[in-house]
């Protein structure tokens, strides 16, 4: 029997947010690299973290699992309880990745403490309660070589590309995607002792439920017809002149920032927009 610093690797995952979009096409691709997945998303899309559930254990060949949890990343307990489902039924946690986000389209001089409120906690207090409730389990469970097989844990959230230079009509969004980035840096410095690395990561205009909620909301606001603000966007920002899809955001977490070749790579945010930013 392999000693435990020679064991394959147990690698378990949490996504948040991932019923749809980027964090599903994350999950599938964290599953298809060989993680066991916990699929998370709120109760309103309960029925999409059961489909995405099923499609990975259906297509498993044994060494990968999942499991769904209906859980609010704005309520402590709650993503406290689900990162001891997920260690419970799928092994030691190994990697967190803070996906779940809402966007808002509102001039700031319309904006309301409602407004502000509501987007901060999702944006920025569910991304602190993933990042540090995460933190303290992979603190818990110990070194983790014997306790995983792997060489860091790792801790991974959402940013954008308005984390780097805002939008107008997206500023409490762009101000919640910069107090990621600060917070990812602070925190990456404070857990390095414990061989825990924390990352972010910045898509651009992705072909996602949020951005039809952006186009459409662009849309009333500029009075333009349904796609046209997305298709504006596309083509004059960005670089590759095509909108991204998740599967591209997924390369970047799944095939990058989830596997070992990140190891010796902390307190950044990479860019994934196909050159709408140079950073």
């Amino acid at each position: 029997m392999a000693s435990p610093a020679t064991a394959a690797p147990r690698r378990t995952a949490i996504v948040t947010g991932s019923a749809r979009g980027i964090g599903k096409a994350i999950a599938l691709r964290l599953a298809q690299d060989g993680y066991s997945v916990c699929i998370n998303d709120i109760a309103a899309l309960a029925d999409d973290i059961n489909n995405v559930v099923n499609e990975i254990n259906n297509s498993s060949s044994g060494t990968t699992r999942a499991i769904g949890v209906v859980a609010d990343v704005t309520k402590a307990s709650e993503v406290e309880a689900m990162i001891k489902q997920t260690v419970e039924q799928l092994g030691p946690l190994t990697l967190m990745v803070a996906n779940a986000g809402i966007a808002q389209i509102k001039p700031l001089l319309d904006v309301t403490e409602a407004d502000i409120d509501q987007v901060f906690d999702v944006n920025f207090k569910g991304v602190f309660n993933c990042y540090t409730l995460a933190a303290k389990q992979m603190i818990a469970q110990g070194d983790p070589q014997p306790a995983a097989g792997v060489g860091v844990y790792k801790i991974v959230g959402a940013a954008s590309i308005v984390g780097f230079k805002a939008f107008a009509t997206l500023g409490i969004y762009s101000a919640s995607k910069w107090a990621v980035r600060g917070l990812t840096q602070a925190l990456a410095m404070e857990l390095a002792p414990h061989k825990i690395t924390v990352n972010t990561y910045a898509p651009g205009i992705v072909g996602t439920n949020m951005w039809d909620q952006i186009d459409e909301a662009l849309g009333k606001l500029h009075g333009r017809p349904k796609g046209e603000s997305i298709k504006q966007y596309s083509q004059q920002l960005i670089t590759l002149g095509r909108t991204s899809v998740p599967e591209d955001v997924a390369g970047l977490v799944g095939g990058f920032l989830a596997s070992k070749d990140s190891d010796y790579v902390t307190g950044q945010t990479m860019l994934v927009d196909g050159g709408i930013i140079f950073n």
